[in-house]
């Protein structure tokens, strides 16, 4: 493909391609978003609410990121369940904005399964006790006042984190398997800040206290977002691919199946320097060159990095290499049986089995299953790109997935068909020193002008999508209005992530 083909297309009324005054540097050349996920079309969507345009570039031949809807024979599937739920008003309302039409209000159910029995999640006292019977309740309390008691005050690791707040016979439990499955290290190599950050808040006598009476408030039970979820009708990808015509008609040129394979930037005498361009290559290998006035970046550091020219310092290039990602296969399986189980998703934590987590899809919306006398699964496997599991062909993998699932007696139908996806880069690693890496990677990045790190793989955090969403409007607020406001300090809430508040929330304006 040729540069002119690449070019964005010019319409005598089209909004400018940059906002920057004339004569500024990059004035008059497009805006370039690299990356179709939520923080990439939300910077463009909101960059074109303010009259810019410019380009989009996505490696896949579909939108959404992770937060995408596959469509295979009629049936639609999420790769992990995305529930729309946030603490931000603003998200909120951007979202019923971006879809255009209502969401469905969905009941929210999961629960856990774990030496063979189920445990509802969040905790129910009454189900909890059943289930470990009284003898195991016991110790898992004389543990956690153990802990309580003689508390670790510097816990280095997940491991020594999560021990230190629940004792050593839950973490065992209910933390150890499963995390494991998901990051495929041990726990004492994941750092403690990750376990502080999706964990903080939760109290297990709160949690007891709630399971037997309720959560309250002035005196009256109330139902939260931990009871019901938003969810458009035709799973998240609908939304993003709604965004994605949006943008398309008002003159944003996105272009699917481009990989950006190099950015190039220019050094001023202090030091700092600018992005003046970013290479693509397309499926067949052609190789283009785009001149941009700022670029937003969703994708993964490492390799941002890697393809800067010229390249970074060696210490900023050897923390971007040793920055670790884990890979996402879904295994999608369509059973014979109208209803098997209510959850939307369950929790494996059983060690025994692979899966780490199973979809329902009927369960988050009837649409996805085109036919109702079939339940359609999917059942999620932690990876790494390359691995056994990842080279798997898919009818081995579709086997795997329903003997596993037979394994745990959940295979309540005859197997009709199945189909596998593959998502690599779903989950920025935190293992233990990531920190200071990504400290030296944001030092070094603040010097460049006109690049905007957003998003999960962006900034390498385990954000959600509302937390991805405001990283975006963020940055795109610097451009449009040429505020200093800091993209990275939108991080996961400091509360547990199940935990739903119902106070009046601030917009999303967290400053330097």
């Amino acid at each position: 493909m040729g540069e002119t083909a690449l070019q964005p297309h010019e319409r005598a009324d089209a909004p400018p391609l940059d906002g920057a005054l004339a004569g500024a540097p990059g004035a008059g050349r497009p805006i370039v978003i690299i990356g179709a996920g939520p923080a990439g079309l939300t910077a463009a969507y909101s960059l074109m609410k303010s009259g810019r345009r410019g380009i989009v570039l996505e490696s896949d031949t579909v939108v959404g990121g992770i937060a995408r809807t596959v469509e295979r024979d009629g049936y639609r599937f999420d790769i992990g369940g995305h529930r729309f739920f946030t603490k931000v008003k603003q998200i909120e309302q951007l979202w019923d904005e971006m879809l255009g039409e209502p969401m469905l209000l969905r009941p929210r159910m999961s629960r856990i399964y774990y030496g063979g029995k189920f445990y509802d999640y969040p905790l129910k006292a009454s189900n909890a006790l059943k289930n470990m019977g009284f003898f195991n309740a016991a110790t898992c309390m004389l543990s956690y006042g153990k802990a309580r008691l003689i508390p670790n005050r510097h816990p280095k690791n997940y491991e020594e984190w999560v021990t230190n707040q629940f004792g050593s016979k839950l973490f065992n439990m209910f933390f150890k398997s499963y995390t494991e499955k998901v990051w495929g290290i041990p726990c004492k190599e994941i750092g403690a800040d990750w376990a502080a950050q999706r964990i903080k808040g939760l109290s297990l006598g709160a949690a007891v206290k709630n399971a037997l009476f309720g959560a309250r408030k002035n005196g009256q039970q109330f139902t939260t977002l931990i009871d019901q979820f938003k969810y458009p009708r035709h799973g998240p990808g609908q939304l993003w691919e709604n965004v994605t015509k949006t943008i398309q008609q008002s003159g944003w040129d996105v272009r699917l199946g481009q990989r950006v394979v190099g950015v190039s930037r220019s050094v001023d005498a202090d030091g700092s320097s600018r992005i003046e361009s970013v290479a693509t290559q397309d499926r067949a290998g052609h190789r283009s060159e785009l001149q941009a006035s700022h670029v937003f970046s969703s994708m993964p550091l490492k390799h941002l990095l890697a393809g800067m020219n010229p390249a970074p310092p060696k210490d900023v290039l050897d923390a971007a290499n040793a920055l670790k990602y884990r890979d996402f296969l879904t295994i999608v399986l369509v059973i014979d049986k109208a209803e098997m189980f209510p959850d939307n998703w369950i929790y494996v934590h059983a060690p025994e089995v692979k899966m780490g987590r199973i979809q329902n899809f009927k369960s988050w919306s009837p649409y996805m299953v085109p036919d109702q006398s079939k339940t359609c699964l999917g059942l999620e496997y932690f990876v790494n790109e390359g691995d056994e599991l990842w080279s798997a062909a898919d009818d081995k993998l579709i086997e795997l997935g329903y003997r596993e699932l037979t394994q745990i007696g959940l295979a309540m139908g005859p197997l009709v068909k199945g189909y596998v996806v593959r998502m690599p880069k779903a989950y920025p690693v935190y293992d233990t020193g990531y920190q200071q890496r990504l400290d030296t990677i944001r030092h070094w990045l603040a010097e460049i002008d006109n690049l905007h790190c957003i998003g999960r793989n962006g900034q390498h955090r385990y954000n959600n999508q509302d937390h991805s969403m405001a990283t975006a409007l963020i940055a795109a607020a610097n451009v449009v209005s040429g505020d200093q406001r800091d993209p990275w300090s939108v991080n996961e809430d400091a509360e547990y992530h199940e935990i739903a508040k119902t106070e009046r929330q601030a917009p999303v304006t967290p400053t330097r």
